[in-house]
């Protein structure tokens, strides 16, 4: 088993428990950590075997453009969709950033960080 990771991604979206905040908008982070059977791709060099990064930043990508009220709900897509569209993986973790969220007072960021594996989520 590999782990494969995107980390870093930023984005711009509009999502939050507040409508200003759906309104407004805000910057987004993502990472992605999968863990995933690639060795027939370093064994033949194979795009096609392995877990394309393209592809998973599309899925985060599109994800975060979904308006939501919840990171978690973000996380959950990212999870769903990322299972759905590569059988070779076997676990997904996800962490999703809201940059400056609205707290009352200084907060660089809040994260949450959503775990599964083809059998559940942890």
């Amino acid at each position: 088993m590999a782990k494969i990771q995107l980390k870093g991604m930023e984005f711009f979206a509009y999502h939050g428990y507040y409508e200003a905040e759906r309104q407004i908008g805000n910057r987004y982070g993502a990472d992605i950590t999968v863990i995933a059977n690639i060795i027939d791709a370093a064994e033949h060099d194979k795009l096609s075997s392995t877990v394309n990064y393209e592809k998973l930043y599309n899925i985060v990508k599109e994800a975060i453009a979904e308006p939501v009220r919840l990171l978690e709900t973000i996380a959950l897509l990212v999870i769903e969709q990322t299972i759905a569209q590569f059988p070779e993986i076997e676990e997904v973790e996800v962490t999703i950033r809201k940059f400056t969220p609205p707290v009352g007072g200084i907060c660089r960021e809040a994260s949450i960080t959503l775990n599964k594996t083809r059998e559940g989520l942890h």
